[in-house]
């Protein structure tokens, strides 16, 4: 039987880094591009953005850093208030979309889904229908790859809701911040016949703990300050599900953030560096097994 690669990437801000640079690793040693090597690609918010590359554009996995670079973290990352930048209670999403979507338009120009290489799906959620949304390169053909990537990565807080069409779509790690079993189920439907073998990169776990007695007294704003968004976009039941369900032909790629501050947009010099190191652990760590599995 045939086997067919699905490459899974999840959503994590600036974190994805960790994720690229891993991948970045594994392509210096498969010799071959991961545009080829993977048969479809899935991904949530920052982590379906370089799946968007790698389907669309074709980019070779080191290629992918240079969306995340400084200057580019620097327009992602435009403060969109006056109470945001005095650092006092937000009413308003702490960035404009202005500058991501023009980081998007430099990457992918006027590309739609459907100029796809390979059969990729990202992440969302429709705010009005309240129902989880895959943007797909062989169901939604003719929405832009700029709307793509705006729609998954409209994190709640960070970012203003997109709008896509007539639909209203956010950050998809509200329902699935680590994709896996969607890419599995749909690249069964693509692929009923072939044998498929999964990878799944995280861009790391925060494993801090909360005070269990402290939290009983929390309304709102307590729960915002102890990482609600990161409570709800927690993985590991995604991923012991998919242990079970596709056995040794799945590797989760991931790890505790460790040093690595938990927030989505911490992208000063010193957590990069670190999150950098996450990403190169992972390779020393699971590399091998990565390549195993992979079959080489």
């Amino acid at each position: 039987m045939e086997k067919r690669y699905i490459l899974s990437m999840d959503g994590g801000g600036v974190r994805t880094i960790a994720s690229i640079t891993f991948l970045k690793k594994l392509e210096e040693h498969l010799q071959v591009p991961l545009a080829e090597k993977f048969d479809f690609f899935i991904g949530t918010s920052a982590g379906a953005i370089s799946c968007l590359g790698l389907a669309i554009n074709q980019m070779p996995a080191a290629d992918l850093m240079n969306i995340w670079s400084k200057e580019n973290l620097i327009k992602i990352m435009t403060n969109s208030s006056w109470e945001t930048s005095l650092g006092i209670m937000q009413i308003n999403p702490k960035y404009t979309n202005e500058g991501k979507r023009e980081v998007l338009t430099e990457f992918f120009a006027d590309k739609k889904l459907k100029d796809a290489n390979k059969p990729v799906a990202v992440t969302s959620y429709d705010i009005e229908k309240r129902l989880p949304v895959l943007l797909t390169s062989y169901t939604d053909q003719e929405i832009s790859v700029v709307d793509s990537g705006d729609a998954t990565s409209a994190a709640p807080v960070y970012y203003p809701t997109a709008e896509v069409g007539d639909r209203f779509l956010i950050d998809g790690g509200i329902v699935a911040n680590h994709p896996v079993l969607h890419g599995y189920v749909e690249a069964k439907k693509l692929y009923p016949d072939n044998e498929l073998v999964v990878l799944s990169v995280g861009t790391g776990l925060n494993k801090r703990s909360l005070k269990g007695k402290d939290s009983k007294k929390w309304g709102l704003i307590g729960w915002m300050m102890h990482d609600l968004f990161g409570l709800m976009v927690e993985s590991s039941m995604d991923h012991e599900l998919a242990e079970e369900l596709i056995g040794k032909n799945y590797l989760r790629i991931n790890s505790p953030l460790g040093r690595v501050n938990r927030r989505l947009d911490d992208s000063s010099d010193s957590n990069i560096e670190r999150i950098i190191s996450m990403g190169e652990s992972w390779w020393e760590e699971l590399g091998q097994r990565t390549l195993d599995l992979l079959e080489l």
